[in-house]
């Protein structure tokens, strides 16, 4: 054999045989166990109260109006009406647009105004007229439309104060022939039927309660 081909084989072994000393070696000295129990470990943790945040994100219910109409400013809520002139007129008389005339809107049945035709969702509402537009009703329905009257064809945003809301109330209730009259102090915004007259030896029948709020 040619003992350059041999000199080169010796000197490849050799390398070879340093290289894996070298490893175990290294493997010896530096080598250490796995901890039997991790030094840090990350636990997830649950935030205090997080059964009261989760509670507190939920959209709380809005008040009745009641109580702000009386100091409700009505000239006010003429100047809010132009966020709904597009759709809406409010002259006696006048001409249904998008949305039905609103002439004399509070405490008018639900989807009752002439020549309109209402979506599904309204006429649902309206129960065949059992339920009117009495401050409440207008007040949440103006708050939030589509989540007071699930399926309303109305695509209004809404009013989300409650003092904007009040004024324009306020205002649409002056434009009716016979404007109704104000929430008790104290009461809420909704109407209720007077109770019956008592005859002789009965007790006065309860008043029925007023239309439920969305």
């Amino acid at each position: 054999m040619n003992p350059y081909v041999n000199m080169g084989v010796g000197a490849l072994l050799g390398t070879v045989f340093v290289l894996m000393t070298v490893s175990i070696a290294s493997e010896g000295i530096f080598h250490s166990e796995a901890p039997e129990k991790e030094g840090f470990a990350i636990v997830a943790e649950e935030t205090a109260g997080g059964e009261a945040d989760a509670a507190g994100g939920e959209e709380a219910k809005s008040e009745p109006i009641g109580p702000l109409l009386a100091k409700a400013d009505a000239a006010a809520g003429e100047a809010v009406f132009k966020k709904c002139a597009s759709c809406h007129t409010v002259d006696k008389g006048g001409a249904n647009k998008v949305g039905p005339n609103l002439w004399g809107v509070v405490n008018r049945p639900v989807a009752s105004h002439e020549g309109f035709s209402y979506s599904a969702g309204m006429q649902t509402f309206a129960e065949g007229g059992k339920v009117v537009w009495d401050y409440d009703h207008l007040s949440y329905f103006l708050e939030a439309p589509k989540k007071h009257v699930p399926g309303t064809a109305m695509g209004f945003a809404g009013l989300k104060k409650a003092d904007e809301r009040a004024n324009l109330i306020a205002w649409l209730r002056q434009q009716a022939d016979s404007p109704a009259p104000l929430p008790e102090p104290g009461a809420t915004g909704s109407t209720e039927a007077a109770p019956a007259p008592a005859e002789s030896g009965q007790a006065a029948a309860p008043a029925p309660a007023p239309a439920p709020a969305n």
